[in-house]
């Protein structure tokens, strides 16, 4: 592993690592991709015209003032007005179904180690597969996506809770609930036939692709190269200390507590702190959990859905951490509001799931009792805690202040600002978030 010599990082007396225990990464590979297709995905990102009911587009819950989240523990997508915390439900169109995760930042998803999407990895590069991705979609798939992060940009557009609305409203909805999906005249095609249909659009993309048909992945192929150039985040003071330059020196000790004696980097490993792997950590479950619609039950188990395997149970994806102190609240389910009361999970995860402190969660007016099911039922809270993989570990406060230090060195002001900003317009007229 590349950090294995991490845990022996010394720090001189002015607080800044030695230089013979600096980390060494490999530089990271990044997609590229010419002006025309970012401005077009700028476009794109901030278009309500993909959504089903017009009134939503991938800003509304990965929005740049939340650092590309939504600043709530669980997103409010269709059924939803405004931005943020302030979104609230609509009183004339409220939703079917909430959506049961938090909106994972879009940070540095443009670099090739990213190779599984979504909390629970359901979205991942698989040679195997005839796309070479592997999805829910199974045989429906279609070729033509330039990345997995191409892919993932589009699958929102497919959730009635999210973008594509709610049953029998609109077309896209329509077509999602009989099962037209990808297919000629299924949801991804209308979807296209209404970029295409709107001048500008289709003059922008003759610019880039030609005068053939639009499809479905041109348009998220553009959305990803603009997320891919905006949100790039590789200008930290971490970053910049991998180069030589020196670190204040409460950060320079937590840098070397993360990489040592508190164990973040067993998981939280490489340029981005991610293993892109799966880990339970007995984090506490609030919200409609992650269920069919014909089931009946508020539990999230996370990466078996995807797999199958009953060692995977309450299993998330490793989250970067890349400007993580401005991506809040925290955990698959946005469990923790705070930074320092995500860390203080870490420490203790079972000690810290069954004192949990529900005013930590940040939930949208439609919450409700039902949000704390599993947490008030000892078999569900009993699963989740046998499932837990992190051992205790013994900090102090003065320790644990030094690691929200070194997280915060993780910060990129270019990225959080984004580099090409919020359009003044759309080419559709519609109104921009």
């Amino acid at each position: 592993m590349i950090l294995c010599c991490i845990a022996t990082l010394g720090v001189l007396a002015a607080g800044v690592a030695s230089a013979e225990g600096m980390p060494v990464f490999p530089q990271a590979v990044f997609s590229v991709a010419s002006d025309d297709k970012i401005a077009l995905g700028q476009l794109l990102f901030y278009e309500p015209i993909l959504s089903g009911n017009k009134n939503i587009a991938c800003a509304t819950c990965h929005n740049p003032e939340f650092g590309t989240s939504d600043g709530v523990s669980l997103t409010l997508g269709e059924g939803g007005i405004g931005l943020g915390p302030k979104r609230r439900s609509n009183p004339d169109n409220l939703p079917e179904q909430r959506v049961g995760r938090n909106a994972p930042a879009l940070f540095n998803l443009g670099a090739a180690e990213f190779t599984s999407m979504f909390h629970d990895g359901r979205l991942e590069l698989d040679d195997a597969q005839p796309s070479g991705i592997r999805t829910p979609l199974d045989a429906e798939m279609v070729e033509g996506f330039d990345s997995i992060l191409s892919a993932q940009a589009m699958f929102p557009v497919l959730s009635g809770d999210e973008m594509a609305g709610q049953y029998s409203e609109n077309d896209v909805s329509k077509a999602v609930r009989k099962g037209f999906l990808t297919q000629k005249g299924g949801a991804w095609d209308i979807i296209a036939s209404r970029v295409a249909g709107t001048p500008e659009y289709r003059q922008m993309f003759d610019g880039v692709i030609g005068q053939r048909e639009i499809r479905f992945t041109d348009i998220s192929n553009m959305i990803a190269s603009f997320v891919a150039f905006e949100w790039r985040a590789d200008d930290s003071p971490f970053d910049r200390y991998l180069n030589g330059q020196e670190l204040p020196e409460e950060t320079a000790v937590g840098l070397e507590l993360f990489y040592g004696k508190a164990g973040c980097s067993t998981c939280h490993s490489g340029r981005f702190q991610t293993d892109q792997n799966f880990y339970a950590i007995a984090m506490p479950q609030i919200g409609p959990g992650k269920a069919a619609r014909f089931e009946n039950h508020h539990r999230d188990v996370g990466r078996i859905r995807v797999t199958g395997q009953a060692g995977d149970a309450y299993k998330f994806r490793t989250p970067s951490l890349r400007n993580i102190a401005a991506t809040g609240p925290y955990g698959h389910d946005g469990a923790y509001a705070t930074l320092e009361g995500v860390v203080r999970h870490h420490l203790d995860p079972i000690n810290s799931l069954n004192s949990y402190d529900r005013s930590q969660a940040i939930l949208p007016d439609l919450a409700s009792a039902d949000d704390w099911t599993i947490l008030e039922s000892p078999v569900d809270m009993a699963a989740i805690a046998s499932a837990n993989e992190l051992e205790p570990i013994a900090l102090d406060d003065t320790e644990v202040d030094a690691i929200l230090a070194f997280l915060q060195s993780l910060s990129d002001e270019t990225s959080l600002k984004g580099r090409l900003g919020v359009p003044d317009r759309l080419p559709s007229g519609l109104p921009v978030d």
